[in-house]
């Protein structure tokens, strides 16, 4: 159909013509109310959006000579980062001279992996970026899932014991 027929359909009909698909011999046009239309894309899109997780990235910095009280404490917080579905970054910084000894940075960071392996799968291995050793975790939904149930069982066993 031409274009001016096409346009003087629309017109008599009170609609507008929108070109669908621009880039194909023939061009794809539609007669429909431009305005309804635009309405609908719009609540779509804003459903989408809506619906979409956002991921946040938790850092979590130790230091090469940290003492074992503190990595437990922030160890508990990477579990619950990732309890909560965070994406996390544990990171080893190295000041000065502990840059000479990245073995000391390498056995902490496998001490913190090896406490989060039960919630948790390694998304990238430990490696040195710069003067930081760093790894990122993510949570393992069907590892939390078992914990979890594991979890729920004992607390009604001891419920009932009571």
């Amino acid at each position: 159909m031409s274009n001016n027929d096409a346009l003087g359909l629309a017109f008599s009909k009170g609609l507008d013509l929108v070109e669908i698909s621009p880039k194909s011999k023939p061009p794809v046009c539609k007669i429909i109310d431009f305005g309804k239309y635009n309405y609908e894309k719009q609540k779509k899109d804003k459903l989408a959006k809506k619906n979409q997780s956002v991921v946040q990235v938790k850092e979590i910095r130790f230091n090469a000579n940290t003492d074992t009280h503190d990595i437990e404490f922030k160890t508990k917080h990477l579990r619950q980062f990732l309890l909560d579905g965070h994406k996390v970054k544990a990171s080893v910084i190295y000041k000065g001279r502990m840059i000479t000894h990245p073995e000391i940075g390498e056995k902490l960071l496998a001490e913190v992996l090896d406490k989060l392996k039960d919630i948790s799968k390694i998304e990238m291995k430990p490696k040195m970026e710069g003067k930081m050793l760093i790894t990122y975790l993510v949570p393992d939904k069907s590892k939390i899932a078992s914990l979890t149930s594991k979890q729920q069982v004992t607390f009604e066993k001891t419920e009932n014991t009571k």
